[in-house]
């Protein structure tokens, strides 16, 4: 059947480019929101609002009944579930799906299967992944332990199987840590996520965190849209993204890129997923698979020219691919800078009223976002408001573009991170394009005072 009207099961910027994608396919949208969301921008413009509980996202946006009786209420053949919240969650593609719905995501088992990092580690690695070295699966005994940190040698890393976020991640020096550390890793794990199953990897000195954007018709097809670098991190949470990376050549995109879609079509993966990597001095390590769209996936659009959130509704709707891997072409370079509203030193979140809000425009600027005056930012969720991305014909026009629109942006009322985004710019080191995932957080301990 053809999908005619969709359930939006998300907030903020992510639901204002699905309304905005199904809209330009002809498709009707339906928001669901929290009784702290009923002034959002993409609850304004969509067909149908319902609402589904208190500010609480536990109450609301991640409240499967709620969800589902929404989408009976409304008559939608669809749910679209973003990012965050529940799109990565495997009960509620299958409840979307027990009750005749689409899932506009990959296939259930697929979601579980990635979701579980040491079944993510193993399966990444039986279809042809590099992975970092490392124990085969879950580690509970501290002798096991031992033995595999010295076969793999010092440092290693301890991480949650279940985790993410930075949890129940810790890092070992020395064979008198492991026991230590173990313990505290696990109890972490188990406080934060319910599960105290850790694993054993290398830890890596310096690397950059670089990811591939696939996408699978679920029959056994699938394609990569190029990388993107994600190595400009503090705690973990992504700031600015670039694709492509500025240390990845042609001939490495091309073969990291034929085995990660030949992954994706021997899985017989459906819809869009981004696999992260690790890369050093020349080798990509799997980390994990993100089975959802990403923040970061305006780059890929911007050097690709390819909608992956269309593509997602089309896959869905069981219309296969749009397009073959040679028809892709990878053009210039984009830039994405995360604009929250928070301090841009302190980094404590600042919602509040908006009393004055000016995007940037120009030629090869976007600005996602479903800011506008008068709007009050919510404290209870995420504190991004916008994601500024500029695209140029070489990383350096990029650039040059950026710095430009973030002089033009203006977001008064709340503080913004767009000081941080300017200062980073200003970096010989950003600039050069010679950062890891460590270097932010170094560059701001040293320009703390």
């Amino acid at each position: 059947m053809a999908i005619e009207k969709i359930l939006i099961a998300n907030r903020g910027e992510i639901a204002l480019r699905i309304h905005r994608a199904a809209h330009e396919m002809g498709i009707k949208t339906v928001a669901v929101h929290s009784t702290a969301d009923a002034d959002a921008m993409h609850v304004r413009l969509a067909n149908e609002a319902i609402c589904i509980g208190p500010p609480s996202a536990a109450d609301s946006y991640l409240n499967i009944p709620a969800i589902i009786s929404a989408a009976e209420i409304s008559d939608a053949d669809a749910i679209h579930p973003g990012y965050g919240f529940l799109s990565e969650n495997a009960q509620f593609a299958d409840i979307i799906e027990s009750h005749n719905l689409i899932f506009i995501g990959p296939k259930p088992e697929h979601i579980r299967t990635m979701g579980d990092k040491v079944m993510a580690k193993k399966t990444a690695g039986a279809l042809g992944m590099p992975l970092v070295p490392g124990s085969d699966g879950a580690v509970s005994e501290i002798d096991d332990a031992r033995r595999i940190a010295k076969d793999v040698g010092y440092p290693v890393i301890i991480k949650a199987a279940s985790g993410g976020g930075g949890r129940g991640m810790k890092v070992v020096n020395s064979e008198e840590e492991l026991e230590t550390q173990m313990q505290q890793a696990g109890s972490e794990a188990k406080a934060a996520f319910g599960d105290a199953t850790v694993y054993i990897e290398k830890y890596l000195g310096n690397p950059r965190h670089i990811e591939f954007q696939v996408f699978g018709d679920g029959e056994g097809n699938a394609i990569h849209l190029g990388e993107r670098d994600c190595s400009l991190q503090r705690r973990h949470q992504k700031v600015l993204e670039e694709a492509p990376s500025p240390v990845i050549s042609a001939e490495e995109r091309a073969r990291m890129g034929g085995i990660v879609s030949k992954a994706m079509a021997d899985m017989g993966y459906r819809g869009a997923g981004t696999i992260e990597f690790l890369w050093e001095n020349g080798e990509f390590y799997f980390i994990e698979m993100n089975t959802r769209i990403q923040v970061e996936h305006p780059v890929t659009e911007m050097i690709t020219g390819f909608d992956l959130v269309r593509e997602q509704i089309r896959v869905a709707d069981g219309r296969g691919l749009s397009v073959t891997q040679d028809m892709l072409e990878f053009r210039g370079h984009a830039m994405e800078c995360r604009i929250n509203a928070e301090d841009p030193r302190s980094f404590i979140p600042s919602p509040g009223k908006v009393d004055y809000y000016h995007p940037a425009g120009g030629m090869h600027v976007r600005v996602d976002s479903g800011l506008y005056a008068g709007y009050s930012v919510p404290p209870y969720y995420d504190s991004m408001v916008a994601k500024l991305i500029c695209y140029g014909r070489t990383r350096e026009s990029c650039m040059m573009r950026m710095r430009r629109a973030l002089e033009e942006m203006v977001i008064s009322g709340i503080k913004t991170n767009i000081p941080l985004h300017q200062d980073l710019l200003r970096d010989p080191d950003v600039i050069n394009g010679d950062y890891t995932i460590k270097w932010l957080e170094d560059w701001l301990a040293r320009n703390a005072n």
